[in-house]
């Protein structure tokens, strides 16, 4: 929010005379915390939470995941045979356009999320994004009926990618809210980590159906394996969103709203009034979590979703060869994501962040020309030196993006940002990278690209304000103690005059 100027400082002499009223109107501004003002948190609910929203995040990148490896597979089996390049651009082509609907579904599920509560759109994001997933995995090859199997899987892709609009920005306030304030960072890590077990498991089936069933019957029925496992996983994280209870800082809001005439809140009941109020109070927030977002999604996908491809058609390796370099780098990331968790919590957001965009800055022009001359050790030095510093971004993005928006329009406004900001730069990273390479014939372009993401990223993150063991604005402070919350109140009370 803009900044507004400090209050002017009272008269001294008219603060002699009446200092009591002083004394009151202070209170007014600043009142006194009392006990009943703090959250205290149930260590059993809060795992509960984090594991819930932790699997559909895993679910939403394992999906993401198999169509980003399968993605040479793909490109045979729905588009028509001839240019290998111009297939794989049709393929990594469809895989962008769930992204360019995922603000449609974040400007969608967002503002709900705020109004309805978090658990009920969690619920319903995860059963699209298992539906989508699923059809899939159904439908029929382009020889077989044609011109209708890419417009089929574009149209799912489409689902997939609404539903995901309300998935991130809803999972990551969920964990936030339930978190205590001084352990955030340690409890939204687990939400990117189930990102990476989404990943694990996606590049872990592709590459053991591949070895198993060869390249011709991948092509053939091998590749809808893995999008059918989808239906199961999905009932599963329901089951487990439904036995949630709604977040604490949630329940408080809808507390302290109940006596608010209707009157006063109908202008902001629709998902349109409350998109206009978002937008209205919160557009320079907005901004910078779109340039957060951007450069830690551009990374992202360029490391995740990008490098097997990059490895098979760029540089000769075989499928199997990439995705198990990358499974042993994002092995090691899942192990480190906790740590890196709570060193955030310790040292701050900035510091942490701060490190993973310098080491993209500059390390990702050595990365990739240590992939590039080739050889396990080479490659695994490559990719380990982008796996580090994108663990930075993983363990710390989940707890800074919720903190930078208050209460009341946190999950629409980080849908909103979030959404678009992958929207634009994130899903697009694969064709872009491939067009930029065919346009350029240089394979350091990942690289660059990687370097001009980070640069934004550098300055977003110098811009943004430290939340780290800070409450979230517009909820009570949240521990995990009660000793802790009567310690608080004691270190809050004014102290006595004689």
């Amino acid at each position: 929010m803009p900044a507004t100027d400090p209050a002017p400082a009272p008269d001294p002499g008219a603060l002699r005379r009446h200092p009591r009223l002083f004394r009151a109107a202070g209170r007014r501004k600043q009142p006194r915390l009392r006990r009943t003002d703090i959250t205290v948190t149930d260590e059993a609910a809060v795992r509960r939470a984090v594991k819930a929203a932790s699997l559909g995040n895993a679910m939403e990148w394992f999906d993401f995941g198999i169509y980003a490896y399968l993605a040479v597979t793909l490109g045979h089996v729905f588009f028509p045979s001839g240019n290998d390049t111009v297939q794989l651009l049709s393929s990594f082509a469809t895989f962008a356009v769930a992204f360019l609907v995922r603000p449609l579904g974040g400007t969608f599920f967002g503002p709900m999320g705020d109004r309805l509560g978090r658990k009920k759109v969690l619920a319903l994001t995860m059963v699209l994004m298992a539906v989508g997933t699923f059809a899939i995995g159904l439908i029929p090859s382009y020889a077989s009926i044609g011109f209708w199997a890419p417009v089929l899987l574009i149209c799912f892709r489409m689902l997939q990618g609404f539903s995901t609009g309300g998935e991130y920005g809803g999972a990551s306030t969920f964990i936030a809210e339930y978190a205590p304030d001084r352990r955030r960072g340690y409890f939204g890590s687990f939400l990117e980590f189930g990102t990476l077990a989404g990943y694990v498991a996606a590049a872990g089936l592709v590459t053991a159906l591949t070895a198993w069933l060869g390249t011709d019957t991948m092509e053939a029925w091998g590749w809808r394996v893995p999008f059918l496992v989808a239906g199961p996983l999905g009932l599963v994280g329901l089951y487990l969103r439904l036995r949630l209870d709604e977040t604490p800082a949630f329940q408080r809001l809808e507390s302290d709203t109940a006596h608010v005439p209707e009157a006063v809140d109908a202008p902001e009941t629709t998902t349109r009034g409350e998109l206009a109020k978002i937008f209205r109070r919160q557009w320079p927030t907005l901004i910078l979590c779109v340039a957060l977002v951007g450069a830690y999604n551009i990374t992202d996908y360029m490391l995740l979703s990008y490098m097997p491809t990059y490895l098979s058609d760029e540089l000769g390796y075989s499928e199997t060869h990439g995705l198990l370099i990358l499974l042993l780098v994002m092995v090691l990331l899942m192990v480190l994501l906790p740590r890196v968790g709570r060193l955030s919590d310790r040292l701050g957001r900035k510091p942490v962040l701060m490190t993973g965009m310098l080491g993209f800055l500059l390390l990702s022009l050595p990365a990739f020309l240590l992939i590039g001359r080739g050889g396990v050790p080479a490659v695994t030095a490559g990719m380990l030196m982008l796996g580090l510093s994108l663990l930075c971004m993983l363990g710390t993005m989940s707890a800074a993006l919720p903190a930078l928006f208050p209460t009341d329009v946190r999950y629409g406004s980080l849908s909103v940002g979030y959404n678009l900001s992958a929207s634009l730069f994130g899903g697009t990273t694969p064709l872009v990278i491939t067009a930029l390479i065919g346009a350029t014939g240089s394979n350091l372009m990942p690289a660059y690209y990687a370097m001009g993401a980070a640069l934004v990223g550098v300055i977003a993150v110098a811009c943004m304000k430290e939340t780290a063991q800070q409450p979230l604005e517009g909820s009570p402070p949240s521990v995990e103690t009660r000793e802790e919350a009567a310690e608080m109140v004691m270190a809050r009370a004014p102290e006595p005059k004689f």
